[in-house]
């Protein structure tokens, strides 16, 4: 149960009602409402998933949440592709430029 009052938490803190939040995940508002209320191991993997992603966060942070500890994951190569692969077209201008120059120092 802890994790679905994480889930919760961040949700208001985004300033989302749990209606609008279902919404913007495209998923309906009792499905949601389920999950936050029956805990987290009730729901379905892509459920759980698709709510992590619009909060900015992970499966791995959100369990991090919840245990209080910190997990040891090291970024691969792939999960840095991937990210900028979905995050890119969000990016403003100063962002990219300034991961520009962070990968040009890199290869100096």
């Amino acid at each position: 149960m802890k994790k679905a009052r994480i889930l919760e938490q961040l949700i208001k803190g985004q300033g989302y009602s749990l209606k609008a939040f279902a919404k913007k995940c495209d998923m309906p508002y009792t499905t949601l409402y389920g999950i936050l209320k029956k805990g987290v191991g009730c729901a379905g993997v892509d459920n759980v998933i698709q709510i992590c992603q619009h909060l900015g966060i992970t499966i791995e942070e959100l369990e991090e949440m919840a245990t209080g500890e910190k997990q040891k994951h090291e970024p691969s190569y792939d999960d840095v592709e991937h990210l900028i692969a979905r995050n890119g077209k969000q990016m403003s201008k100063e962002q990219k430029l300034r991961l520009i120059q962070l990968l040009s120092e890199i290869i100096e």
